[in-house]
C-alpha cells in the first residue's frame, strides 16, 4: 500500500489498529504499508536539505519497497493499493518499472492525476494552498512541511512538490526529464483490474469526475470506478479521507474491495501462450 502526498502510511492503520490495512491482513492477507522516503517512520525526516523527488521514488523506492517483499514472500502475485497521489505512482511505475513484478489486481482510494473541476474551494486548496503558499514554503525552508502549515499530515522535498505540481497541472503525462508517454504506455500493456474508489463528498482531491479521468487514461477495460454514496448503496457520501478512515468503511466498501481482489484471476487476459502478446514499454 502506498500512500499519497502530504501523508505518510498511516492513512491505512491507526495506532489502534483500525484500518484499511489491519483489516485486509485480518483477511488473511500478509500487508505492507510504505513509507515513502523521509515520510512516516522511514529515517532521515525529510528535510530542508532533502535533495530527492518523485523520480527516485519510481526508480529507487519502488525496486527497494519490491526487493523486500519478494526477499520476505517470494515472487508471489501482488496486490496494489493506495491513496489518492499513490495511485498515480503505482500507476507510473507499472507504465515503466525498474524491476518486474507481478500484480494481480489493484485498488485506489480517490487517486487522481489531474485536478480539472473548478470551484471556489479548489482554487482555496490548489492554487492557493498547494501551489503558491507551498511553493513559497517550499523555496523558502528548503522544502514543504504540510503538517506546520495545517495542509497535510506529512512534508514533501521541494522537488517532489514540483514534480508532483507538474503532473496535475499538465494536460499529457509526460516524464519530467526525457518526455516519456506514461498514458501512452499503459493504454498498450495490459494492467491488473483496477478499481477506482471515489467518495460522493470528495469535491476536490479526488472528485469522481478526476477519478475516472484518470482511468480513462490508462485505457484499461478491466477498470471500474465505484462511487462511494448513500445513493448507491453505501453507509455514508464518503470523502477524501474517511473513505480509509470511517469506522463503518470495514463493513461497507471495504468488502468491494475484497471481492475484487477475490475475483481479479477471473478479469485476466489470456495467456501469450494462446496468442496474446503483451506490450511492454
Amino acid at each position: 500500500m502506498v500512500h499519497g502526498s502530504i501523508e505518510n502510511g498511516r492513512i491505512f492503520y491507526s495506532a489502534s489498529g483500525k484500518g484499511f490495512a489491519p483489516w485486509l491482513a485480518q483477511q488473511g492477507y500478509d500487508v505492507f504499508v510504505a513509507d515513502l522516503r523521509g515520510r512516516g517512520k522511514s529515517t532521515p525526516a525529510i528535510s530542508g536539505k532533502s535533495k530527492f523527488g518523485l523520480s527516485h521514488t519510481l526508480q529507487e523506492d519502488f525496486p527497494a519497497f519490491i526487493g523486500k517483499i519478494i526477499e520476505l514472500k517470494g515472487d508471489v502475485p501482488q496486490y496494489w493499493g493506495a491513496h489518492s497521489w499513490g495511485g498515480v505512482l503505482m500507476l507510473a511505475y507499472l507504465a515503466r518499472p525498474a524491476v518486474p513484478v507481478q500484480v494481480q489486481a489493484m485498488a485506489f482510494f480517490g487517486s487522481k492525476r489531474r485536478i480539472s473541476i473548478r470551484s471556489l474551494k479548489k482554487f482555496f486548496m490548489v492554487d492557493v494552498m498547494w501551489n503558491w503558499v507551498g511553493k513559497t514554503a517550499a523555496a523558502t525552508t528548503g522544502a514543504l512541511f504540510a503538517q506546520r502549515l495545517g495542509m497535510g499530515s506529512d512534508s514533501e522535498t521541494r522537488l517532489s512538490h514540483r514534480q508532483t505540481h507538474h503532473w496535475v497541472v499538465q494536460r499529457r503525462w509526460l516524464d519530467w526529464h526525457d518526455k516519456f508517454d506514461y498514458a501512452n504506455a499503459l493504454q498498450n500493456m495490459h494492467l491488473p483490474p483496477t478499481l477506482y474508489l471515489a467518495g460522493a463528498n470528495d469535491t476536490v482531491l479526488g472528485h469522481p469526475q478526476d477519478v475516472e479521468h484518470l482511468k480513462n487514461e490508462t485505457g484499461c477495460s478491466r477498470s471500474r470506478v465505484m462511487l462511494l454514496s448513500r445513493q448507491n448503496g453505501n453507509r455514508h457520501n464518503y470523502g477524501h479521507i474517511d473513505m480509509l478512515t470511517h469506522p463503518d468503511a470495514p463493513h461497507d466498501h471495504f468488502l468491494e474491495v475484497l471481492r475484487w481482489f477475490k475475483n481479479a484471476g477471473a478479469m485476466q487476459p489470456p495467456s501469450p501462450e494462446k496468442g496474446l502478446t503483451d506490450t511492454v514499454n
